[in-house]
């Protein structure tokens, strides 16, 4: 009990050192009446309200396929999943497992449930059974980090930002798909990311291209987004209207769905066949949007995370007692 709690401090207090200009956006957290031309608001069906089954989840991922949706907790690190359609995510995997104290992304790549560890420095390969696979930690360099969160390529190759750390980490197919050892390896840095400012979120939410030879990595301070070619190395900002508070990102297609945690709305932007422009296209946001982290697309849905992470990283009383994911027609 007592080392818990001095622990839990340090994380918050490294937590509200990253969000502490967001206070400048407060005006910007929960949006007013959509406006008619480029804002619509969707009244939450309560049929489709996912509510997680923890008194501690603070969801700030999301990801599903055919079998499952899983969501993880940044504040403990359990791992939460249940059937499309199910009315209630379960606990999957404990938060405290293999050292597992604290998650954000959250993806699937075939059988393999990945999962990032924020400011542990950790990162979590499992077989959707369950299995580690492998455990992975950054490069001891003495500088703060948050692995935030992850993308997979065609080739099964997968990419993670650092949000503290202008780097991009890869582990490779092979390991990924290896067998289910529980090995624990270092990351590797496979990228080096411009425009970091110190002591902010940076590089945050990331998907593979629609040309699968590329990534998309958004900024969280700034909301710029980058494209990055794999087979060079060369990065170059997208045009597109400054996204600030970009959290997690989808993609079908051209499309890119974009969720502002700040703003509590996700953005809808399609790309340009080359990928060097990004156009708005719509913004929306719901009753009950609470700091929106992670977006997924399911099915034909939009699958948004209610992280409640502003009442985390101040320590403030719940917004609600009960966690929750919401689904939305994707158009």
């Amino acid at each position: 009990m007592f080392a818990r709690i001095p622990a839990h401090a340090t994380w918050r207090r490294a937590l509200l050192i990253l969000t502490a200009t967001s206070t400048a956006l407060a005006a910007l957290a929960l949006p007013a009446a959509a406006s008619a031309g480029d804002q619509s608001a969707h009244h939450a069906d309560p049929d489709r309200t996912i509510t997680l089954q923890g008194d501690n989840a603070f969801p700030e991922s999301v990801a599903a396929d055919r079998h499952y949706v899983y969501t993880a907790s940044i504040g403990d690190g359990t791992v939460y999943r249940g059937r499309p359609g199910a009315r209630t995510l379960t606990p999957f995997l404990p938060g405290g497992q293999d050292g597992r104290t604290q998650a954000t992304g959250v993806k699937l790549t075939g059988n393999r449930l990945l999962v990032a560890g924020a400011f542990t420095g950790r990162f979590y390969v499992y077989t959707t059974a369950g299995k580690l696979v492998s455990a992975y930690t950054v490069p001891d360099t003495g500088e703060r980090t948050l692995v935030n969160d992850a993308a997979v390529t065609p080739d099964g190759d997968v990419y993670i930002t650092d949000s503290l750390r202008a780097v991009v980490y890869r582990i490779p197919a092979a390991e990924v798909h290896g067998p289910a050892t529980g090995a624990h390896r270092d990351l590797q840095v496979a990228y080096h990311l411009p425009d970091y400012v110190a002591g902010q979120s940076n590089g945050n939410g990331i998907v593979a291209g629609p040309d699968g030879k590329s990534l998309i990595i958004g900024y969280w301070y700034s909301g710029a987004l980058y494209r990055l070619t794999l087979a060079t190395g060369h990065l170059s900002k997208i045009d597109a209207p400054a996204l600030t508070s970009a959290d997690g990102i989808a993609r079908r297609g051209h499309t890119l769905y974009v969720a502002r945690s700040v703003n509590n709305e996700v953005d809808t932007v399609r790309l340009s066949a080359d990928g060097t422009r990004a156009t708005p296209v719509s913004v929306r946001t719901f009753p009950g949007a609470d700091t929106t982290t992670g977006v997924a697309v399911d099915r034909g849905r939009l699958l948004v995370t209610n992280s409640q992470m502003d009442t985390y990283l101040y320590g403030d009383p719940l917004t609600s007692p009960v966690f929750t994911l919401e689904s939305l027609p994707l158009r």
